[in-house]
């Protein structure tokens, strides 16, 4: 059976309120422009995600709502504790608890980088790719019978995008 993972890194996020938690960050005026731009191209790309984990920030909440809205269906998602500022090996567990074909998961850097890396059997060749910016997506397929067999490295990149690509204004 072959899977897809849509990994996105969220959306630009505000630093001007100092009253702010990290957690409770939330995108600013360019990552609300991002966000529905990745949406759309996933749209048009046919990479419609069927679940959706989610870190329960409020930057990643934003982002998802935002891109989610270009999809023509309602996709199921999880906001999930677990996902907020995850590494590898977190982000790899909670993508084990998937249940469906093609999942996407919003989070943050460092860890989101560090796991479509860990993932893949070879590097993506575009220049944001080690720095995984703001809203990066990247679409890879694995050959696994389901979510809790996936294996690092084992990984094919389809496609690899930054909202900057997209921004026309």
């Amino acid at each position: 059976m072959t899977l897809r993972l849509i990994l996105t890194r969220h959306a630009k996020s505000d630093w001007d309120n100092p009253l702010d938690t990290d957690h409770q960050r939330p995108l600013n005026p360019r990552g609300k422009r991002s966000a529905p731009l990745i949406g759309r191209w996933l749209a048009e790309k046919g990479y419609l995600p069927q679940e959706a984990l989610i870190s329960d920030a409020t930057r990643t909440r934003e982002t998802w709502a935002l891109l989610s809205a270009e999809f023509p269906a309602t996709v199921p998602a999880r906001f999930e504790r677990a996902l907020y500022l995850a590494g590898p090996d977190v982000m790899l567990r909670c993508l084990a608890t998937a249940q469906t074909a093609t999942v996407i998961m919003i989070g943050h850097n460092p860890g989101i980088a560090a796991f479509a890396e860990m993932l893949l059997a070879a590097p993506v060749a575009h220049p944001g790719f080690s720095r995984y910016p703001t809203c990066a997506t990247l679409v890879a397929e694995f050959d696994a019978a389901n979510w809790a067999e996936l294996r690092p490295g084992t990984g094919r990149a389809l496609d690899f995008i930054v909202p900057r690509e997209l921004d026309q204004g």
